[in-house]
């Protein structure tokens, strides 16, 4: 049975409710943006150049709004880039892009390590991680691909994770290192990513029949409504990977307060 993410399904047309055009809409837009975003080119918005992964080279703003580094931060922003921050007092770019406005940064790092990084969640963190690239891809967010790639690597080895990520870039999901119950949780997250308004009855049905719980069932689509709301957020503000530490995440999931990447 061909995959949402096949090339006779995307000619096509998927199953489960979604429409024929979106299998066309998905083929011509977003399929050519994946497969560049996931080859390693990284083109930023704006002014900022098109780029490969690993540049070193430093820019004065990692964002095209103003953003405040560490050395300069005090107060409320201060005590929140001490939570999150990295070796060597690294900030990701993700979250210097909050600085404006602290009480946003705080926001969003209460929602990544809950539904990311929580000690509950029953699904291995390397496959939330596979939601994550997935997502950001079909989304055409360098920044998130990136970033999450390392992380799988971390959690699963550079094999596995170069398979998963050859799979990812294909489009071609059975391909893939993966299992049937990991398949089918990938092709929900894709109607979800890319045609949401189409009706959910019968994927979350098919999630039911190769073994997910409702609980399951529920951090898979808030891992990937998550990484929509990453994605554009980096990308509405031009946020590039210049001067991240790529793969660092908050790993201690025994505290929910701890925001420390390492």
């Amino acid at each position: 049975q061909a995959l949402i993410g096949s090339p006779k399904m995307l000619a096509s047309g998927t199953r489960m409710g979604t429409a024929r055009s979106w299998g066309r809409r998905t083929s011509a837009t977003w399929r050519p943006m994946l497969l560049k975003m996931l080859s390693g080119e990284t083109r930023s918005h704006g002014a900022w150049k098109v780029e490969k992964r690993g540049s070193t080279e430093e820019k004065s703003d990692p964002a095209l709004i103003h953003t405040i580094p560490y050395q300069q931060a005090s107060k409320r922003l201060l005590q929140l880039y001490e939570r999150v921050k990295g070796p060597d007092n690294n900030v990701d770019n993700i979250m210097l892009a909050h600085s404006l406005r602290p009480h946003t940064m705080e926001g969003h790092m209460a929602l990544y390590k809950s539904v990311l990084h929580h000690k509950d969640n029953k699904i291995p963190k390397g496959f939330l991680e596979t939601i994550g690239v997935w997502v950001s891809g079909m989304n055409g967010c360098s920044y998130c691909v990136e970033h999450h790639y390392a992380g799988l690597c971390r959690l699963v080895g550079k094999e596995k994770g170069s398979q998963i990520r050859r799979s990812l870039e294909s489009g071609n999901i059975e391909s893939g290192p993966f299992s049937s119950r990991e398949k089918q949780a990938l092709q929900y997250v894709e109607i979800l990513t890319l045609s949401p308004e189409s009706s959910f009855v019968e994927p979350i049905e098919d999630l039911r029949k190769v073994g997910f719980n409702d609980g399951e069932i529920l951090e898979i689509n808030q891992v990937a409504a998550y990484f929509s709301y990453a994605n554009r957020s980096v990308q509405g503000l031009g946020v590039t990977c210049d001067g991240d530490i790529l793969g660092l995440s908050p790993n201690n999931a025994e505290r929910l307060d701890d925001w420390a990447h390492s």
